[in-house]
């Protein structure tokens, strides 16, 4: 059952996404970008909708309280990366627009790299790093002015369950040059679809969503530290199964 629910899973994505992708090509002809971001955010909701109806994962959101408040509110959302399916939830739950840092090469990928390009996102080219930090900083500083919030993985790529990444500082970094506050995001979602995997399991997806940390006066690599103290603490907190250390103490 499970590799039918996620061939049909992947099947309702594909039809869905080439006549999504190609009304946001047109519709960027003439719509804002943020008429377009919301377009966009429109395809993602069928795609966790469908999730949740086909697959059986379901999303559980604590924290939410912990977000900034007002239109023109900025923050960097630093989140832990277990697979795709957090990248879809993330603009369907945040009562901002968003804008992923993401590597350029996902603009190449049919329909829906080609609606990505036409968002107001922040791709940069990993080969050059202080010129793709500079575009980060530049980028995000004029984006958080517009109330769009940035959304960084600070691990850099999707980490398997129960395993801990090397934590980099760009997001904290960023944080600092624009006096955004920081928001760390634990997230559960290995559980049900792993990292790399096809075949994905129903359950209960835990988000949660921790108190913004002041990035005033702050050094990057101490920021971070603070960051992934709490996400990794949370982590375990949420699913200690992944994590034998823990559950052994806990015994």
């Amino acid at each position: 059952m499970p590799l039918i629910r996620s061939i049909l899973h992947l099947l309702w994505m594909t039809v869905t996404v080439i006549p999504w992708g190609l009304a946001v090509l047109i519709f960027s002809l003439f719509g804002s970008s943020t008429q377009i971001y919301w377009l966009c955010a429109g395809w993602l909701r069928l795609a966790v909708s469908g999730g949740t109806v086909i697959l059986g994962i379901q999303n559980r959101v604590t924290g939410m309280e912990n977000l900034p408040t007002g239109e023109t509110s900025a923050a960097v959302l630093l989140l832990k990366h277990q697979s795709t399916w957090e990248t879809f939830s993330m603009p369907t739950l945040m009562p901002h627009p968003l804008a992923y840092v993401f590597k350029k090469e996902l603009l190449y990928v049919p329909f829906f790299g080609w609606a990505m390009s036409r968002m107001d996102m922040i791709h940069i080219d990993r080969s050059q790093r202080a010129q793709a930090f500079n575009k980060v900083v530049d980028q995000g500083r004029r984006l958080m002015s517009q109330g769009v919030w940035v959304i960084m993985f600070p691990e850099g790529t999707r980490i398997e369950r129960g395993q801990q990444g090397v934590y980099k500082t760009g997001g904290t970094r960023l944080a600092i040059e624009t006096g955004a506050p920081v928001i760390p995001i634990a997230v559960t979602s290995a559980k049900c679809w792993p990292r790399k995997a096809f075949i994905k399991k129903p359950g209960i997806v835990d988000i949660s969503i921790g108190k913004p940390i002041s990035s005033v006066g702050r050094k990057p690599e101490e920021l971070m530290q603070e960051v992934q103290a709490w996400i990794e603490a949370e982590m375990r907190r949420l699913d200690p199964q992944a994590y034998p250390e823990t559950a052994g103490a806990r015994v």
